[in-house]
C-alpha cells in the first residue's frame, strides 16, 4: 500500500523543506501532459522502490492598482491554493494503485525555481513537456526548457503523445496528427544513448546503463555523424569518410569493453550512422522506451556537441528522455585503459 501525505499550505512546511524530498519529484498542473509525467514517474519509482514526491507550484500575481489611490494588490491566494490542492488530490488518486511510497505538497514560489531546488537532493526529476490549459501559470509549459540544462540531477521529460505506451487517451489534436503521421510503431524494450565522444556523454551512458538493467532491456550506443560543413567540406568523399566510421567503430567497441568491465551482465549495441543526431534521436525516441543524452558534450567527436543536441532531442522527440547533469564519475578513469576514445586526436 501507498503511503500518502500531502502538505497543502507551504507556510506550514519549515522553510526551505521543499529543497529535501529525495527519491522521484514529479512536477504536475492538472494538465494531460503532467498526467503522462505522473504515470511514467510512478511507474519509474515502482522500479526503483523509491519514493515518489508530488509537487505543484504557483506565484499569487501582483496587479498595479488603477485610480487615485495608487499602489498595488495582491489576489487573495485561497482560491488558488485549493485549486492547487485538488490538483493534488487528483494526482494522488492516479497514482493510488501503485505500490509506492507516496506524498505531495503545494509550494508557493516560482515553479522553475522550486523544481530546480528540489533537485539538489532528488534521485531523479520528472515533468511533461508543457502544460496547455493546467494549472495557474502553466508549470510545465514555463520549466520544461529550463529544468535539463539547470538541474543537480538527471531529468526526465514525457510529451503527451507517450500517453498511448502509459496506457492514457488524449484528445490533442497536435497528438492526433502525429499518430496519423507516424502510423503504430510497437516499442522496442531498449534504451537509446547519444554518444559524440565527450566525457559527459560517458556519464551518460553509465547512467544510460543502469537504466537499462532496472528495465532489462538492452542499451544501444547511438553515434550519429553530421555530413561535413564549412571549413571540412574539402575533405575527400566517400574514401575518407569511409575510414572515419571504421575509426569511429574501433573506438566505439573499446567504449563497450569499457562499459561491459561495469555492467557485465547488460547487453550493449553499437549503432553508427549517418546524419543528424537530433535527427537520429528523436526518430528512435518514437519505438524506444527511452532515450539518454548529456546536457553538455566538451571535446566531443565531429562538433556533435551534447548541448546542442540535447536541446533539439528534447524539444521534438516522440518518446521520454532522460538528460544527464554534467558531474565527476569515478569509473571514467579506467576508461583510456581500454582503447582509442572518441574525440582522440
Amino acid at each position: 500500500m501507498a503511503r500518502e501525505q500531502v502538505h497543502p499550505d507551504p507556510a506550514g512546511d519549515a522553510a526551505g523543506e521543499h529543497s529535501a524530498h529525495r527519491g522521484i519529484v514529479v512536477g504536475v498542473d492538472g494538465s494531460d501532459h503532467s498526467h503522462c509525467a505522473l504515470v511514467w514517474a510512478a511507474r519509474e519509482a515502482e522500479r526503483r522502490h523509491s519514493p515518489l514526491h508530488i509537487v505543484t507550484a504557483y506565484s499569487v500575481p501582483v496587479f498595479a492598482a488603477s485610480g487615485l489611490d495608487g499602489g498595488y494588490a495582491t489576489v487573495d491566494d485561497s482560491v488558488i491554493r485549493e485549486g492547487a490542492e485538488a490538483i493534488l488530490q487528483q494526482a494522488l488518486d492516479k497514482v493510488a494503485g501503485y505500490n509506492i511510497e507516496v506524498d505531495a505538497s503545494v509550494e508557493n514560489g516560482d515553479a522553475s525555481g522550486v523544481l530546480l531546488e528540489m533537485t539538489g537532493t532528488a534521485e531523479l526529476l520528472v515533468f511533461g513537456t508543457r502544460g496547455r490549459g493546467g494549472f495557474v501559470g502553466r508549470l510545465l509549459g514555463s520549466v520544461s526548457s529550463a529544468l535539463p540544462a539547470h538541474a543537480k540531477c538527471p531529468t526526465v521529460t514525457v510529451p503527451l503523445i507517450c500517453g498511448d505506451r502509459l496506457g492514457l487517451t488524449t484528445d490533442d489534436k497536435h497528438v492526433r496528427a502525429e499518430r496519423v503521421k507516424s502510423g503504430h510503431q510497437p516499442i522496442e524494450n531498449v534504451v537509446v544513448v547519444g554518444v559524440d565522444g565527450s566525457e559527459q556523454a560517458r556519464v551518460a551512458v553509465l547512467e544510460a546503463a543502469a537504466q537499462a538493467e532496472r528495465l532489462s532491456a538492452p542499451l544501444r550506443l547511438v553515434c550519429a555523424v553530421p555530413q561535413y560543413s564549412g571549413s571540412l567540406a574539402w575533405v575527400p568523399a566517400p574514401m575518407d569518410r569511409e575510414a572515419l566510421f571504421a575509426d569511429i567503430q574501433v573506438q566505439l567497441d573499446a567504449g563497450v569493453a569499457w562499459l561491459k568491465s561495469h555492467y557485465p551482465r547488460l547487453q550493449v549495441e553499437t549503432q553508427l550512422v549517418d546524419g543528424s543526431p537530433v535527427d537520429i534521436l528523436v526518430e528512435a525516441s518514437r519505438h524506444v522506451e527511452l532515450v539518454v543524452v548529456g546536457t553538455r558534450g566538451r571535446g566531443g567527436f565531429a562538433e556533435m556537441l551534447l548541448g546542442s543536441t540535447s536541446d533539439g532531442v528534447l524539444h521534438h522527440a516522440k518518446g521520454p528522455v532522460m538528460a544527464i547533469p554534467d558531474r565527476d564519475d569515478p569509473r571514467l578513469a579506467d576508461r583510456p585503459s581500454f582503447g582509442p576514445m572518441l574525440g582522440d586526436s
